[in-house]
């Protein structure tokens, strides 16, 4: 990864100081929000951080982490659901799943219905891991929020949502507000999450 070299801000990052620091090496800025394109960067960068290291002592990435975290967050989500969700392909989701499986973070179902769908559930030791991930991207969130006004967190959660394309939102709304159903019933003893 590239050195950067950063000059010394004030506490409150006005758009005029990043954009001031922002000039000096690149030119003219006026028309790009690079001070919240940077902040974006910054906050995924230390966010995704804090399970890094936990996921590292498996041998797992990021990859691991969303399917882990989305197959957890749906019990019995069938693969091309999650496919869609995650926006990547096949043959990466088979690569990752293979060894969530494999080390038995996860496992896969037949449909009750059609024994050909592979529907699936986390292991309890997947449980486990996605919940101690889970949690300390909780922790994060909430040192961020507790320094704001109590109704501007809805502000960030909206300024998140308006982040996603347009034609995508009525899907994420679906998935975070309503947990994922399968169409058949679910035969997971374990309560939904």
């Amino acid at each position: 990864m590239t050195d950067v070299n950063f000059k010394k801000l004030s506490n409150t990052l006005s758009s005029d100081a990043v954009s001031d620091v922002a000039n000096e090496t690149t030119g003219d800025t006026k028309d790009l929000p690079y001070d919240l394109i940077e902040l974006l960067f910054f906050a995924y960068r230390d966010f995704t951080a804090d399970p890094d290291d936990e996921l590292a002592a498996f041998g797992f990435g990021r990859a691991h982490h969303r399917v882990l975290h989305f197959v957890d967050r749906n019990p019995g989500i069938m693969v091309t659901d999650l496919l869609s969700i995650l926006k990547i392909t096949k043959q990466s989701l088979g690569r990752v799943l293979k060894q969530l499986v494999d080390q038995d973070f996860i496992e896969q179902r037949p449909g009750p219905i059609d024994r050909r769908q592979r529907l699936l559930h986390t292991t309890e030791k997947g449980h486990e891991l996605a919940v101690r991930l889970a949690a300390l991207q909780s922790s994060r969130l909430e040192r961020a929020l507790k320094n704001l006004p109590d109704t501007e967190g809805e502000i960030v959660r909206r300024f998140l949502f308006q982040m996603i394309d347009e034609d995508m939102r009525a899907d994420v709304a679906r998935l975070v507000n309503k947990k994922y159903r399968p169409a058949a019933p679910d035969s997971d003893p374990r309560p939904a999450r």
